[in-house]
C-alpha cells in the first residue's frame, strides 16, 4: 500500500463508479464492499485511516448488551452474526474475550443471566460460548482485584475485542487489493454538480502537495462521521444537523489494576450506563462515558467531569483504587450519532443504529453505526448506490471475504506483540534480518522495534508522526509519556523514508508533542 502508487491511479482514471469521502470504518468497508463487487472505487480521507472516531473505541466487538435492555433486539441480533463474521475474516486482530458483570445485590445473578441467555440465543451458531452464571468464590477468582465488600455473585459470559485502528489500516489494504484507490491527507473541499443540480463528483486537495483534483464518478458516498454536517453544507442549500456528535473518553492503566484475562463490565453505573474495564495490549482500557457536544474537532479533549466520573466509578469496583497519577493515556472519541427527530432526547435514546440518507442531489449519506456492524453498513450503502445511481446489479461478497493479514491466531501467538500483523508478521521479522539496525527498540520498555515504524511507512501509508504512533503501533494510545520520548526517532525515519528536511523533522516533533499532551492527565490539571 503505497501512497504514490494510489496517487498515479487517482490521475490516470477520468470516471470512477463509486466515490467515498472519509477513511473511518464505514468508509473503508464501502470502499471494500464496491471494489470487490468490482465497481471503480476511489475513496479519499482528509487525515489518516481512522484519525477520527474509529480509533477511540472501547475495542470492543460486540452485540451490544446494552441494546439488548434497551429491547433493539434486530440491532443485537445483526451485530452479533457481524461479531462471528469479523472474528472469521480478521482472525489477527479479533478474539474471544470474556466478561464478568459482579453482582452486589441477590437478583443481579438472576437477572442478568437471563438477559445473557438471550443474547447467546441470538448469536447462534455464531456464539463464542454460554454465559452463566458464577458464584462469590469464582468471581474473585477471575477478577482478584474487584471489591470483594458487598459480593453475591457474578455472571460470566463471552464477547469479542480487537484493535480499531489496526483493522482499519488492514480494510484499506484490502480495499487495495480488490483493485480500489485509497488515500490518505486528501480532503474534499468542494462537491461537483451538474445543471440539474446532481452531484457527479468532488474537488479535492492534496494536503502534502498542494495539487488540486477534480474526482468524477456515478455514485458519492458521504461517511465522514462527525464531519458529515460540514458535508451537507456543500450539499443543501437549506441546511439542516444530520449528526449530532457524543463524546466517550477512555483511560488506560497499567494491567495491576486488573490482572485477568477477564475483562470487567459494570451494568449500571451511576448515571445509568454500562462501565468496561478491558484488557488491551498488556494494558487496561476503562470507559466509556456519553457526552453531548456542542462543537467536534479533530482532536476532542476529556472533559473533567467525564474523568472524574471514570476514575470514581473504577475506584468503587476495584481494590487497587486508580488516581489521576496512574492514568498513562486519556483518549476522547465522537459517536457521531443520527440526529433526532425532536430536540432534546437523551443520548441514550438517539439511535445507535445507523441511517442512510439520500439528497436530493444524489448524495448518499451514512450517519450512526459502529464498528462490529461496518461490513453489514458498507453492504446497505452500496445495495442504496445501485438503485439511487442505476449501477450494474452485482451482489455483495464481503459475508466471507478475509480481510489483509488475516489470520486464525492462538493464544500462544497473542504472547508476541506483533500478533496484530497476522501474516504480515515474517514480512517484519525479514525486514529486521536485512536491515539490523532496524531491531532497535522504539522505547525501552515496549517491545515495539523500529522495524515496525519502517514497515508503516513502507507499506501502510504512515505520513506523520502521529500516524505511526497512534494509529499503526498503538503506544500513544497505551502510554503517551512513552510515545513522547519515542518521537523524534520516528521523525528521523519518517524523513529519511519519505524525503523530507531538518525543519519538517523540527516541526513534527514540536505538532506531535503538542497533540500527545492532550492525551496526558497530569494530576494538577484540573479546569
Amino acid at each position: 500500500m503505497k501512497r504514490i502508487e494510489q496517487l498515479n491511479k487517482l490521475k490516470q482514471t477520468q470516471e470512477w463508479d463509486v466515490i467515498v469521502i472519509g477513511g473511518g470504518a464505514s468508509g473503508l468497508g464501502t470502499a471494500l464492499d464496491a471494489a470487490s463487487r468490482g465497481y471503480k472505487t476511489v475513496l479519499v480521507e482528509a487525515v489518516d485511516f481512522a484519525k477520527g472516531t474509529s480509533s477511540r473505541s472501547t475495542k470492543l466487538v460486540h452485540g451490544g448488551v446494552r441494546y439488548l435492555e434497551q429491547g433493539d433486539i434486530h440491532l443485537v441480533r445483526e451485530a452479533l452474526k457481524e461479531r462471528g463474521l469479523m472474528a472469521q475474516n480478521a482472525g489477527h486482530l479479533v478474539k474471544n474475550q470474556s466478561f464478568v458483570i459482579p453482582n452486589y445485590n441477590w437478583w443481579g445473578g438472576y437477572f442478568y443471566t437471563i438477559g445473557l441467555k438471550i443474547y447467546d440465543f441470538l448469536a447462534g451458531r455464531l456464539s463464542l460460548g454460554k454465559s452463566k452464571y458464577i458464584s462469590k468464590k469464582k468471581t474473585l477468582e477471575l477478577l482478584p482485584t474487584v471489591e470483594p465488600k458487598g459480593l453475591v455473585s457474578g455472571v460470566i459470559y463471552q464477547d469479542g475485542q480487537f484493535d480499531d485502528s489496526r483493522l482499519a489500516i488492514n480494510l484499506a489494504q484490502t480495499a487495495i487489493e480488490k483493485g480500489a484507490c485509497v488515500l490518505n491527507y486528501i480532503k474534499v473541499v468542494n462537491l461537483i454538480k451538474d445543471d440539474k443540480n446532481q452531484v457527479i463528483g468532488v474537488e479535492a486537495i492534496d494536503h502534502e502537495s498542494g495539487e488540486k483534483y477534480e474526482i468524477k464518478g456515478k455514485a458519492v458516498i458521504n461517511a465522514t462521521g462527525v464531519f458529515t454536517n460540514a458535508i451537507m453544507k456543500l450539499n443543501d442549500k437549506v441546511y439542516k444537523k444530520y449528526i449530532v456528535p457524543s463524546q466517550g473518553i477512555h483511560l488506560v492503566f497499567d494491567k495491576s489494576f486488573l490482572p485477568s484475562d477477564q475483562a470487567l463490565m459494570i451494568p449500571k453505573t451511576s448515571d445509568g450506563r454500562v462501565l468496561f474495564a478491558v484488557p488491551w495490549h498488556n494494558k487496561i482500557v476503562v470507559g466509556t462515558t456519553d457526552t453531548l457536544i456542542k462543537k467536534h474537532s479533530l482532536e476532542p479533549i476529556a472533559l473533567e467531569t467525564e474523568i472524574e466520573f471514570v476514575l470514581e466509578t473504577a475506584q468503587r469496583f476495584l481494590i487497587n483504587k486508580p488516581t489521576r497519577a496512574d492514568v498513562l493515556s486519556v483518549f476522547a472519541g465522537l459517536r457521531p450519532l443520527a440526529a433526532p427527530e425532536k430536540e432534546g432526547k437523551s443520548t441514550k435514546e438517539v439511535s445507535r443504529s445507523h441511517k442512510i440518507i439520500v439528497s436530493e442531489t444524489g448524495l448518499i449519506t451514512i450517519t450512526g453505526g459502529k464498528w462490529t456492524t461496518y461490513r453489514k453498513i458498507a453492504e446497505d450503502i452500496i445495495d442504496k448506490a445501485i438503485i439511487v445511481h442505476q449501477l450494474p446489479k452485482k451482489s455483495c461478497i464481503t459475508e466471507h471475504t478475509p480481510i489483509h493479514g488475516n489470520l486464525k491466531t492462538d493464544s500462544i501467538a497473542r504472547e508476541n506483540h506483533l500478533y496484530i500483523y497476522g501474516s504480515d508478521i515474517p514480512k517484519i521479522i525479514e525486514l529486521q534480518g536485512n536491515e539490523p539496525e532496524l531491531k532497535e527498540k522504539l522505547h525501552p520498555d515496549y517491545d515495539y522495534t523500529m522495524a515496525e515504524v519502517v514497515w508503516s511507512i513502507r507499506y501502510e501509508m504512515a505520513r506523520t508522526i502521529d500516524d505511526v504512533l497512534a494509529r499503526r503501533v498503538r503506544l500513544l494510545f497505551l502510554d503517551a509519556r512513552a510515545a513522547i520520548a519515542c518521537c523524534e526517532k520516528v521523525a528521523v525515519l519518517l524523513a529519511k523514508e519519505i524525503g523530507h528536511d531538518e525543519k519538517w523533522i523540527e516541526r513534527q516533533v514540536a505538532e506531535f508533542k503538542n497533540l500527545a499532551n492532550g492525551f496526558l492527565l497530569s494530576e494538577f490539571q484540573k479546569e
